[in-house]
């Protein structure tokens, strides 16, 4: 019976090198996006900041586990058995919830998943206790419910409060430093960061050295009588010294406030967040010597009164999840993409927007505009002129590439106010967390900032609605997965546990291989838009219409050849390819307008043109998914299929269309074994077969031989083929100027 449960620890504890494999990714965004979004210092040296605040938040960290053990069920009431259960069911969920919210880039709490988790685990256990006739007949008397309420009214208040005070305080700021803050570093710049570093000082003495490993508490009670004084000096110390340090080595005051930021984020992170990941595995093994050092106990009938108990962690289990969090530190790829979520989100420029428009993000944005409107016609105009200025970002230099998503200025706000919130909700003891408190602080900063203009407030809005509401679907799935799996675990025994394992391990390898797939396209993307620039732009075009009339033509067939079999499936995929296309189309797009801003006059007409052929270029794509959308819909609603004297019609329209769209493509980008086809040669009558075909169903419409419906889809595809000659010719005519 021992060995069963051996076993269930050994896995408990590979699960939590999982959970800190994947918690890492997820919270890495917390003290790593300010510096990384402002460039602060090269990547190494930031994460070597970052590691050696982990390592540090480690020896910092809180052994009490009481959120694991006791937090959110009464340990007294369950046996030893149950509790095994209860803490699989919580480990095999976060694995998947953590892992599958890193692969789509998501930033979430798990300090939710974890509480949700458990209540989640403990509910299904005590239900099936109650109805097997247990002593405790009342589901309050198994569970600490008032522990999730705190927790969700913490998220609640964290999320206003941490928007608030960041909008307001860069507001502030930046009305003070400007955009052009160099010349004002010089008089202001020891005082600001010797106020920014006395900040995240006492973040560190209140929020980490509480709870430290080696502070006993009278040594916590000497620093807290004294903090006072300790603030003094600390400010009086760090301003000294960092006017010193301007003066004599010319070092840039913001990048000292934002690594030393970046420092103590990284250690609250390990500090206090380690319960999140290795809190659980660690209950379940006190849960083990407890009963194995018990003689006689039987695991059905053994209840844990033991966990109620305060114990320390064993240094060696902090400092080896530390060592595993910094390697997954350097090594995650998962954890880039979620610190890019929160960076395109504040960055300062346009650029390609991940999130779409919601009808709130609309409400919100509209209503915003009106009340700018309102209070700007109170102020008076000296005040507005006065306001605009200070506020009126530098013009970036032409060609200038890897710009910093912020500037340094708003990297250190975000870190000095994040501090401080989490240090005040720590000594008010409100259940925080760092995930929300970092990632509305950014919002807030970067909306006072004018990061969220009108070309991309509601695209923004709705991204943080999209995080935001990924923090309560966290609390949802949490909590009902990990319900489902203690009731299999409870029902179907060990063999249940082994074979959710077995899924959990599957569903981890499956996600890291779309996301390795999703790297990988994003790669090409980056490298293509890093390639660009307003020397090569007409090569870049040249080469899009060229891949797009080859792949059009390739498409238009395939969807006759699909209506000729009634064959959906194929023009679903079609569909879908067609659809990754015109996304490619309109990043392609965008990354012309970027390319072209700021141009110089004598190239004004190769930038009308470039983007001209990108219009064109998309308009073409649409007309090609209108006829595969069009068909589909007319074999989903099983209306009588094209004629045969349709489709012979079609197939001769293809023929042209294909000999007119592959003579373009050599013309604007011949390749080694071919010339360059003048415009005379491709005089393909495709329109004239088009016209034709049109009077022919005009007649079989007039005597009856066709249906309405068939009728429909083949004059609307004859449409779109016009549509895409006509767009063809004017991307020949852009790419001839």
């Amino acid at each position: 019976m021992e060995t069963i449960y051996l076993i269930l620890i050994l896995v408990l504890f590979l699960l939590a090198i999982s959970d800190l494999i994947v918690g890492v990714s997820n919270d890495a965004v917390n003290f790593l996006n300010s510096a990384v979004g402002s460039k602060a210092a090269p990547l190494k040296i930031v994460m070597l900041v970052a590691a050696a605040g982990v390592l540090a938040g480690t020896v910092f960290s809180g052994g009490m586990m009481e959120i694991a053990r006791s937090g959110i069920f009464y340990p007294d009431k369950f046996t030893f058995a149950d509790i095994m259960l209860i803490f699989l069911a919580v480990m095999i969920t976060d694995v998947i919830l953590l892992d599958t919210f890193n692969t789509i880039g998501f930033p979430t709490s798990t300090t939710v998943s974890l509480v949700f988790e458990l209540m989640g685990a403990s509910v299904a256990i005590a239900i099936f206790k109650i109805a097997g006739g247990a002593e405790h007949t009342q589901l309050g008397e198994y569970i600490n419910s008032g522990k999730a309420l705190a927790v969700i009214s913490g998220i609640l208040l964290s999320v206003i409060i941490a928007f608030t005070i960041g909008a307001f305080t860069q507001f502030v700021t930046r009305l003070i430093f400007t955009f052009n803050y160099e010349r004002r570093l010089k008089y202001l710049g020891g005082l600001f960061g010797g106020i920014a570093i006395t900040i995240i000082v006492y973040f560190i003495l209140i929020k980490g050295a509480k709870d430290a490993a080696f502070m006993t508490p009278a040594n916590y009670k000497w620093v807290k009588d004294n903090s006072l004084q300790l603030l003094i000096f600390s400010f009086a110390g760090f301003t000294s010294l960092l006017y010193l340090v301007n003066i004599f080595f010319r070092v840039n005051v913001l990048k000292i406030v934002v690594l030393v930021g970046t420092f103590a984020l990284a250690m609250a992170f390990a500090g206090n967040d380690l319960v999140n990941f290795i809190g659980v595995p660690l209950a379940g093994y006190d849960s083990y010597l407890t009963f194995i050092n018990t003689p006689g106990a039987n695991p059905g009938s053994f209840t844990m009164e033991a966990l109620s108990g305060a114990v320390k962690t064993p240094m060696i289990f902090l400092l080896m999840s530390g060592v595993i969090m910094v390697i997954t530190l350097y090594l995650s790829k998962k954890a880039r993409t979620v610190i890019m979520t929160e960076v395109n989100l504040s960055r300062q420029d346009e650029g390609e927007e991940r999130f779409g428009s919601s009808a709130l993000s609309r409400g919100i944005v509209r209503v915003s505009l009106g009340m700018n409107s309102f209070f700007s016609g109170i102020l008076p105009e000296s005040t507005k002129e006065w306001i605009a200025v200070r506020f009126a970002p530098l013009p970036r230099k032409r060609k200038e590439k890897n710009l910093p998503a912020f500037d340094l200025l708003r990297a250190a706000v975000n870190l000095v106010v994040s501090s401080a919130l989490i240090a005040l909700g720590t000594s008010l003891k409100l259940p925080l967390s760092t995930t929300y408190v970092t990632f509305m602080v950014a919002m807030g900063t970067s909306l006072s900032d004018g990061a969220w203009d009108r070309e991309s407030a509601v695209y923004r809005i709705t991204g943080v609605f999209s995080v935001i509401g990924g923090w309560f679907f966290t609390a949802i799935s949490a909590f009902t997965i990990s319900f489902i799996l203690a009731s299999l675990f409870f029902v179907g025994g060990t063999i249940a546990i082994f074979i959710m394992i077995s899924i959990a391990a599957f569903m981890a390898y499956r996600t890291h291989r779309i996301h390795l797939k999703k790297e990988e396209s994003g790669k090409v993307s980056k490298a293509k838009e890093e390639a660009v620039n307003p020397d090569n732009v007409k090569e870049f075009c040249t080469k899009n219409a060229a891949e797009t009339f080859t792949t059009v033509s390739a498409f238009y067939n395939q969807i006759i050849t699909g209506n000729q079999n009634t064959d959906i499936s194929a023009l679903r995929e079609i569909r879908n390819n067609i659809t990754g296309l015109q996304k490619e189309a309109r990043t392609q797009r965008k990354i012309v307008s970027q390319v072209l801003k700021g141009t110089a006059e004598q190239e004004a007409d190769q930038a009308y043109y470039a983007i001209r052929t990108q219009d064109n270029l998309l308009e073409i794509l649409n007309c090609i998914g209108i006829i595969a959308g069009a068909s589909i819909s007319h074999m989903a609603n099983h209306h009588k299929p094209l004629s045969e004297m349709q489709l012979t019609e079609l197939k001769t329209i293809n023929d042209k269309l294909t000999i007119l769209l592959h003579g373009i493509a050599r013309t604007v980008a011949p390749d080694d074994n071919t010339i360059a086809e003048t415009p005379e040669v491709l005089k393909i009558p495709v329109e004239a077969e088009i016209e034709k075909s049109s009077k022919n169903e005009v007649k079989r419409i007039r005597e009856e031989m066709t249906g309405n419906r068939s009728s429909i889809l083949f004059m609307s595809i004859l449409q779109e083929t016009r549509n895409i000659v006509h767009f063809s010719s004017q991307v020949l005519h852009s790419l001839n100027k």
